[in-house]
């Protein structure tokens, strides 16, 4: 038991010394710590929240400006409704002076660009081959009309003989058979003749002829015109017996022929001698006119599509035509000049369905069949409906007559005058507005 009291001394000793020694000073106040403040750490926070909400403002607030309008002033101008088709410009007229007789190109006079004029000459052939035959036919006719002579005698000799004959037998001094003998001989000797004279008629037709073939030597222009093409070289040696070989091209450049395809569902819109013009890649803005010339009816079908050729021609007095020249071509099924035109955007039909403007421009793009003012693409005449902004500054529908139309303009005949402003548009049949409007319509995503 004394040794249980003393281990408890021990420990209350061990705590008292444990225990540090703190002095109490009356009225003192006891010192605070200072907190490290954390507000910083909202600022971030705070920060992405604008944020966030200024995007979901923008993005997905009300679009201020759906009530805005497209006008424009009415004012007077050209218009037309025309058939496109893509062409290549092509010479009037051209033709191929070839060879018709066989033999080295011995000169080349002209080259490629060269004006010509008709009968002028442009190449020479060696004529040394013909010009052997032609003495070998000169020799053979010589011959034959010698033989002639000698025939010829013959038959006089032939004739003198039957005379004598003749008087022998009436003196009963020969017998009638040295007659007979000497009318056969005769006979024989002008067949002679006959033959020989018909062997110098052939040798005088190919005499005629290698002189022909001689003249084909010399190569002259068919026609005047420029020299577009030489497939022949100088030198080269021409076969004429199988092909006849071009040594030139020539082409009458001073009028264009313009061949156009046209797509077989705008064939039946075309008619011959209606105007027609075209446009070069290198000269956009320059018309190049003339009227319809000729409809070819075969047509040319690649890959399943059937394309008919439209040819008219075109004045090309300083050559700035040129052949294998694309062309941009318009054929004008109608057209006026210094006339009332609006947007065609901006008409609507009379009973109230837009032509140019929302979902019955969205239709008519799907069908392929509505236009401008509610009818076909390329339409004529009809009644529509336009929104006007008065002076005032408020809206007024009028109704109006339309002529001459096409996809973007249209005449207007009555119902509008110069000056007026129409609605071409509002601001909720713009894309972006259009856009707005579907994705208010969608629920906004998190942004966390």
């Amino acid at each position: 038991m004394n040794k249980t009291g003393k281990t408890a001394r021990t420990e209350t000793t061990a705590r008292e010394e444990a225990t540090p020694n703190v002095t109490f000073i009356p009225g003192a106040a006891p010192i605070k710590r200072k907190r490290r403040t954390r507000a910083w750490l909202w600022i971030p926070v705070v920060l992405t929240v604008i944020g966030a909400g200024y995007y979901g403002w923008t993005r997905y607030a009300t679009n201020p400006t759906a009530a805005a309008m497209v006008t424009e002033v009415v004012a007077r101008g050209d218009i037309e409704n025309s058939v496109t088709a893509v062409g290549t410009l092509d010479a009037i007229k051209s033709v191929d002076a070839g060879a018709q007789v066989s033999g080295q190109l011995k000169a080349l006079h002209v080259d490629i660009g060269d004006k010509v004029e008709q009968n002028q000459l442009v190449a020479e052939i060696d004529p040394a081959t013909i010009e052997n035959r032609i003495e070998i036919d000169q020799a053979e006719l010589a011959n034959l009309q010698a033989q002639l002579i000698s025939k010829k005698a013959q038959q006089v000799l032939k004739q003198a003989n039957i005379d004598r004959q003749r008087n022998l037998v009436a003196a009963n001094s020969i017998a009638q058979s040295t007659l007979d003998q000497a009318v056969a001989d005769l006979a024989a000797a002008e067949a002679d003749v006959n033959a020989i004279e018909a062997q110098i008629r052939k040798q005088q037709a190919t005499l005629a002829g290698d002189k022909v073939d001689l003249g084909y030597t010399k190569i002259f222009a068919p026609m005047g015109g420029t020299i577009v093409a030489n497939p022949a070289k100088e030198g080269q040696t021409l076969n004429a017996n199988q092909t006849t070989p071009t040594i030139v091209t020539i082409a009458d450049l001073s009028t264009m022929t313009v061949k156009a395809q046209v797509s077989e569902a705008d064939v039946g819109k075309l008619k011959v001698g209606m105007d027609a013009y075209f446009t070069l890649l290198g000269q956009p803005g320059k018309r190049f006119e003339g009227k319809l010339r000729q409809i070819q009816p075969m047509p040319d079908t690649a890959n399943n599509v059937v394309l008919y050729y439209a040819l008219f021609d075109v004045p090309n007095p300083d050559g700035e035509l040129m052949m294998s020249m694309s062309a941009q071509v318009f054929f004008v099924q109608s057209a006026a000049k210094d006339v009332l035109v609006v947007p065609s955007a901006a008409l609507r039909m009379a009973g109230g369905k837009e032509g140019g403007q929302g979902s019955d421009r969205t239709a008519g793009k799907r069908s392929g069949q509505t236009g401008a003012a509610g009818g076909k693409a390329g339409a004529s005449g009809g009644s529509a409906e336009v929104t006007v902004v008065t002076a005032s500054g408020a809206l007024e529908t009028r109704a109006v007559e339309v002529g001459i139309r096409n996809r973007v303009y249209a005449e207007i005949k009555s119902g509008l005058n110069e000056g007026d402003t129409i609605v071409v548009a509002t601001g909720s049949d713009t894309p972006a507005a259009s856009t707005r409007g579907g994705q208010r319509g969608m629920r906004m995503p998190p942004m966390f």
